[in-house]
């Protein structure tokens, strides 16, 4: 009797499950036809990249060294800007507009709408990863990435990592209007210190203690494993933990300070 009793509750449950599913789905949809609707958002998370991209493959087209350095860290660079800016962004900018509030008042599980948003920018930074590998193989020659597997677990731990961090980071920015100045005295920093566009080992040794710290260290150490060196994961093991250290770091403070309500 007592399975007898249980299974439609199971059935509904599996029901619930399989409809917020296909809402997240929709939802997802509609993220990705406004992303390619909105020229800035499609510019800073494509084409701004793969410029600095083409700058310094130009620059270095004869110096695979150099390169070898550029490739990865202009790929981590594009799942950062992917993932905790856009985040940071757009998370602000639906709070203070009041569409978050709307959003939770209609019958879309808050779930399947955050869902969408999460899987819009994990799509971005997934394919910025394929865009870089692509240009830089046809373009300036560098090799197919030696382990894609193991690109594939840095790209997730990337994604996860940063996204958590960048909605974490949206409940700091008090409004819109500051958004890009908050958003960048984070973005910019870090892309110079952890090494985006130059070996580290020549900086002075009070940048690589923070280095250490910033998870876009240990992204662009996995992606250069991956792409460059082809050291096996196991190797990669801290650089993972750290990414996940962050990640639930920013997961928690996610959560914890999530409004949908505007502050204005």
């Amino acid at each position: 009797m007592a399975d007898l009793s249980s299974s439609p509750k199971a059935a509904g449950n599996a029901e619930q499950g399989k409809s917020q599913l296909a809402l997240a789905w929709r939802q997802y949809r509609l993220e990705r036809k406004m992303f390619w609707r909105n020229p800035s958002a499609a510019f800073f998370n494509f084409m701004l990249p793969l410029l600095l991209l083409a700058l310094f493959g130009a620059l270095f087209r004869h110096n695979s060294k150099n390169l070898d350095v550029i490739v990865p860290g202009i790929a981590g660079m594009g799942v950062m800007a992917s993932t905790f800016s856009a985040l940071a962004f757009n998370l602000t900018f639906l709070r203070e507009q009041g569409v978050l509030k709307r959003m939770r008042g209609t019958p879309l599980p808050s779930g399947s709408y955050l869902a969408g948003l999460l899987g819009n920018a994990v799509t971005n930074a997934s394919l910025q990863i394929v865009i870089v590998v692509l240009v830089a193989r046809f373009a300036f020659g560098v090799g197919w990435p030696k382990n894609w597997l193991e690109l594939g677990v840095f790209l997730a731990a990337g994604v996860a990592a940063f996204g958590a961090l960048g909605v974490a980071y949206s409940h700091v920015i008090p409004n819109f209007d500051s958004a890009p100045a908050w958003v960048n005295a984070i973005f910019l920093p870090v892309l110079f210190i952890s090494g985006v566009f130059y070996d580290t080992q020549g900086s002075p040794e009070f940048l690589n203690t923070i280095a250490t710290i910033l998870p876009l260290t240990h992204l662009i150490d996995g992606l250069s494993a991956a792409m460059v060196t082809g050291a096996p994961l196991s190797e990669q093991t801290g650089d993972l933990a750290i990414l996940a250290a962050w990640g639930v770091f920013g997961g928690f403070f996610a959560v914890r300070g999530f409004e949908w309500d505007e502050r204005s």
